[in-house]
């Protein structure tokens, strides 16, 4: 049985082969906007003589999901939003607890990177992961097999999340991270909806198809706008664009995305200078990012930061801006945050800052992976090979992760 090792090792030749190679066995390249539709073709090319076994199990993903035959709404929370609308998404902070020395807890307190079980008992914020992770599944199925059972019910669940007029979200998140006792939602919430750029993408994938028609890519679009004002022009949203860390990356990627989508470049572009200006402000020359080193799962948050930035550059590419080589007057940038992080990934380097969790390296292989591809680099490829946590997980991942 092959290691993930060798398999990744051989994904990224496939993919520099035949991104090289230019291949044109498939006419159209699928117009997404996280995922590089070039990448997906490359992969799709591969699968007949050497990604049978990954592409397998992404099948057998899929297939799960259309046996399950599950759809997720905002609708199905047992809370009320203060709104008094239950189309409105809702959720707590997920590090605020009630308060043991007050008689109804009242206010909550932080304790920072410990999750409040709590968080979980309104579904929003898990049926929305579950909902994005199924779509993406599903349209990928698609798109690499042909096949309209996985459209059909990709277009179920993003047409009950976002269109259905019965169990749609309202485009907003006024009631997100809200911590009792203090508010009924933050900006810091809006980091909850970053996964929505997958579920755009899954839309693109399955506009082929009979099942998602130019109608709903219209009305999808109109969602999205309508969000998208949201985000720039609201209170909240306005609070989260000038966040220093994760938050305000975050906030970048959704503005963009969105941006993009909706064919809004100038908005898009605009995003991206100000992502630039992160990148001073959230980096420090050596490349460190002392904002995400500061909290209690600091490991979590600088790897999810420079995979927000990474992401950002995906996006730019869109619009024909390089950010992969980008430095600020100081010469910060993604690089020089990604080589900071590669002692800690090649382990000449312990971790000496706060991590309450378990150390993990799924968002490090996406890091890796992207620092392969866009900087042609063999130094991070043998990196990506030769961590341990690639002789696990399941052999479908790079099928998820594209970038």
């Amino acid at each position: 049985m092959k290691t993930k090792c060798s398999f990744y090792s051989k994904v990224i030749v496939l993919l520099l082969f035949f991104i090289i190679q230019k291949s044109d066995s498939f006419a159209q390249i699928p117009q997404t906007i996280e995922l590089d539709g070039n990448h997906l073709i490359a992969i799709k090319n591969a699968i007949s003589a050497d990604l049978s076994v990954q592409y397998n199990d992404l099948i057998k993903k899929a297939d799960k999901l259309l046996a399950e035959n599950k759809v997720y709404s905002v609708m199905d929370k047992n809370q009320v939003p203060p709104s008094g609308d239950k189309h409105d998404y809702m959720s707590i902070g997920p590090y605020w607890w009630p308060d043991t020395t007050k008689a109804n807890g009242l206010p909550y307190i932080r304790k920072d990177g410990q999750v409040n079980p709590e968080y979980h008992t309104i579904t929003d914020t898990d049926y929305m992961d579950y909902m994005i992770d199924d779509a993406q599944i599903l349209a990928l199925a698609y798109y690499f097999s042909e096949k309209d059972k996985y459209a059909s019910h990709a277009a179920k669940l993003l047409k009950t999340w976002f269109l259905d007029e019965n169990t749609r979200q309202n485009p907003n998140l006024n009631f997100g991270q809200g911590i009792p006792g203090i508010n009924t939602g933050r900006g810091i919430g809006i980091i909850e909806s970053r996964n929505f750029t997958k579920a755009i993408d899954a839309s693109i994938l399955i506009k082929g198809s009979k099942f998602w028609s130019n109608n709903d890519d219209v009305l999808l679009k109109k969602w999205f706008s309508e969000y998208l004002n949201w985000l720039i022009t609201s209170p909240i949203g306005i609070d989260e664009s000038d966040e220093h860390n994760n938050h305000g990356t975050y906030y970048d990627v959704q503005v963009i995305d969105y941006a993009l989508f909706v064919g809004n470049n100038s908005l898009a572009k605009s995003q991206i200078e100000i992502s630039k200006k992160r990148l001073e402000t959230q980096l420090e020359k050596d490349g460190s990012q002392p904002h995400e080193l500061a909290r209690t799962a600091s490991w979590n948050y600088a790897n999810m930061n420079l995979l927000g930035f990474m992401t950002i550059a995906r996006l730019a590419e869109n619009l024909g801006v390089d950010l992969w080589s980008y430095q600020t007057e100081n010469e910060k940038s993604i690089k020089s945050a990604l080589d900071w992080m590669i002692p800690y990934y090649t382990n000449e380097k312990k971790w000496s800052h706060q991590q309450i969790k378990k150390v993990e390296f799924d968002v490090a292989s996406n890091i890796l992976t992207f620092a392969s591809l866009r900087y042609k680099s063999d130094h991070y490829n043998q990196i990506l090979q030769s961590l341990f946590f690639l002789r696990n997980g399941n052999s479908s991942d790079i099928l998820l992760f594209v970038p």
